[in-house]
């Protein structure tokens, strides 16, 4: 059975208690710098609590060159969503996730760089599939997305972190694939969210006869 740790905490604080090395892989989708103050009117964005929540401005600035250097420390690989919003290092392995839309309103997809050595990829998952999850975090991504992500670049007994744990999409899937993860969130109302939304997702396999 997994272990799942999650933590209301800021990343860097939390990641500090760690060795170096310490994690097989680090799954992150950190701050790009884009402003998510205005609302989408109904693509997608309908919930006025929700939006009030992304109106906090935590999108507002990137991480520090320390975060990266922290995150290098404790991971021995590293998947960051946004990738293409920071200064990297030139990697030829960067993941792409295809929405499925062609709306010019909406991005077509979003990109992730990694430290894989390997050929790019894309995941082909539909922005309307997605939407069918009840909407946690502003920039929430698909548990399908993280399942699949898991299951390309990361080996059983693997120990994953996530650093922005957000609508907590990551820790389900590790959950799901038997992995144990450490997962932070600063954000105590992101946090409760994705809290939350576990538990509930751990009582829906209960009911549905799974061994878990």
């Amino acid at each position: 059975m997994s272990k799942i740790e999650l933590y209301n905490e800021d990343c860097m604080i939390g990641m500090a208690r760690y060795p170096d090395k310490w994690f097989e892989l680090a799954i992150v989708d950190p701050p790009y710098g884009v402003n998510l103050s205005g609302g989408r009117g109904n693509n997608g964005w309908t919930d006025r609590e929700y939006w009030d929540k992304a109106r906090k401005g935590w999108n507002l600035n990137i991480p520090t060159k320390e975060y990266f250097l922290e995150l290098q420390r404790v991971s021995n690989n590293q998947i960051i969503w946004g990738g293409n919003y920071f200064d990297l290092p030139v990697s030829q392995c960067w993941l792409i996730w295809d929405k499925g839309q062609r709306d010019f309103s909406l991005a077509d997809g979003e990109m992730a760089w990694t430290s894989f050595d390997r050929a790019m990829r894309i995941f082909d998952y539909s922005r309307s599939l997605a939407n069918h999850e009840n909407k946690y975090h502003p920039t929430q991504k698909p548990v399908k997305l993280y399942e699949w992500l898991l299951k390309n670049y990361a080996k059983q007994g693997d120990k994953i972190l996530d650093t922005h744990l957000g609508s907590g999409s990551s820790a389900i899937a590790c959950y799901n694939l038997d992995f144990d993860m450490v997962g932070f969130e600063i954000d105590e109302s992101y946090y409760d969210g994705a809290c939350k939304r576990l538990e509930e997702h751990k009582k829906q396999q209960r009911l549905f006869g799974c061994p878990k």
